[in-house]
C-alpha cells in the first residue's frame, strides 16, 4: 500500500516536477497550490505533508500551527527559500519535523521524505497506547497487548490516520497473502475484538462510513 503525500507548493513547474518524482518512487501524491486547497486535501490517506513556507494566501508555518492545534499528527517537511536560523527555528517550533532549503537536490528531498515516513511508521503513541511497527508490538499503559496480525493492522491504520478511515480503505489494507479480501462482516468482528483488548472508547464507529480513532 503506497504512502500518501500531500504536496503544498504554489510554483507550478516545481510542483509538477515533484509530483512526477514522488510518483516514480511509488508514492500516492495529492497536490495543492494554496493553503485553502491544502486544508481541503488533507485526508485520512495522507501520511506526510511536504509544505512550502510561502503560499499565495498565507504561509506554511501558520498552516502548520493550525494543523497541529487541530490534532494533525502527520509528519511535516517544510520547503523554504529562507535559510536564516530564525526562520528554521520558527518552522520547527510551529510543529514541523524537518525542512529542505531551496534550491535543493532531489535525492536529498527523497531521503528526508523516506526518513520521516519511517519515523511515522515505526512507532506511534495515541491515548496511552504505543504501537511499534518494526516489532509488531502494542502496549497499553506500559503493558503488552497481544493482538492478531489483522487486529494489529487495523489498529495501526486507525492510529496513524487523521480523521475517519473508510471501511473500504480498511478492507483494501487487509488484503491477505492468499489474495482474498477480508469481507465486511469479518472486519466488524475484528474491530469488536480489538475494542475488547484496547478499550472500546478508542474506536468510534461513523455509521455508514467507517471508523475513527479517539485518544
Amino acid at each position: 500500500m503506497a504512502n500518501g503525500i500531500l504536496l503544498v507548493e504554489d510554483d507550478t513547474a516545481l510542483r509538477s516536477g515533484l509530483v512526477e518524482l514522488l510518483g516514480r518512487e511509488g508514492y500516492d501524491v495529492a497536490q495543492a497550490a494554496t493553503a485553502r486547497e491544502a486544508r481541503q486535501r488533507l485526508t485520512a490517506d495522507i501520511d506526510l505533508i511536504v509544505l512550502d513556507v510561502t503560499l499565495p494566501d498565507g504561509d506554511g508555518v501558520s498552516l502548520c500551527q493550525e494543523w497541529r492545534a487541530a490534532g494533525v499528527r502527520q509528519g511535516i517537511l517544510f520547503l523554504t527559500a529562507k535559510d536564516e536560523e530564525f526562520d528554521v527555528v520558527r518552522g520547527l517550533d510551529a510543529g514541523g519535523n524537518d525542512y529542505v532549503t531551496k534550491p535543493f537536490r532531489m535525492m536529498e528531498l527523497l531521503s528526508r521524505v523516506r526518513a520521516l515516513l519511517r519515523r511515522g511508521d515505526e512507532k506511534a503513541a495515541r491515548g496511552g497506547i504505543a504501537i511499534d511497527e518494526s516489532r509488531l508490538q502494542v502496549t497499553k499503559d506500559g503493558q503488552s497487548v497481544p493482538l492478531t496480525l489483522t487486529e494489529f493492522r487495523i489498529l495501526s491504520l486507525l492510529a496513524r490516520r487523521h480523521g475517519v478511515v473508510a471501511r473500504e480503505r480498511l478492507l483494501e489494507a487487509l488484503w491477505d497473502d492468499g489474495g482474498k479480501y477480508i469481507d465486511d462482516n469479518t472486519l466488524s468482528v475484528h474491530v469488536s475484538r480489538l475494542r475488547e483488548k484496547i478499550g472500546a472508547e478508542h474506536i468510534r464507529t461513523i455509521r455508514g462510513v467507517g471508523y475513527q480513532w479517539q485518544d
